[in-house]
């Protein structure tokens, strides 16, 4: 079964971070630079917490002044997280269940990567084609029915 420390390997370990007491408009130059869809919130090397589109969403939302408000007063400050070896379908049925997008990946206190909703696709659908090879050269070895002494 296909587990979370195995994806993580495929994805890299590139991580972007910021720290709470940066302002919104911060967090929404780095993640438009990027390309990425959410930060990993630190605060003495210590997460704190998850910033994604959806707060910052949010705070347009409520006309929020992007330029003083901090990310600390919009972050998800308990998001939830899974560890090096949660398997695939959990973090799916977790993604699923609580509409996360991403899910921080930690190991003990330490924190290893972030899991997004790409990133589960993705390896979901490399597991599927590597084990639709599989299968197809499994066939195509396939023994024959007859034996020596039968013809």
């Amino acid at each position: 079964m296909l587990k979370v420390n195995e994806i993580l390997r495929v994805k890299g370990d590139v991580l972007y971070t910021i720290t709470p007491d940066a302002t919104v408009e911060q967090a929404i130059q780095i993640m438009s630079e990027q390309d990425i869809g959410s930060l990993v919130v630190l605060e003495h090397g210590e997460l704190v917490g998850m910033l994604t589109f959806r707060e910052i969403m949010r705070c347009l939302n409520h006309k929020k002044d992007i330029h003083s408000a901090t990310v600390r007063s919009i972050m998800d400050d308990h998001p939830v997280s899974v560890t090096p070896n949660t398997e695939a379908t959990e973090v799916q049925r977790l993604m699923l269940e609580l509409h996360a997008r991403y899910v921080p990946v930690m190991d003990g206190p330490t924190l290893l990567g972030v899991i997004s909703f790409y990133d589960m696709a993705r390896a979901l659908l490399e597991m599927e084609q590597f084990e639709n090879n599989m299968l197809k050269a499994y066939i195509k070895h396939w023994p024959d029915d007859k034996t020596e002494a039968d013809e």
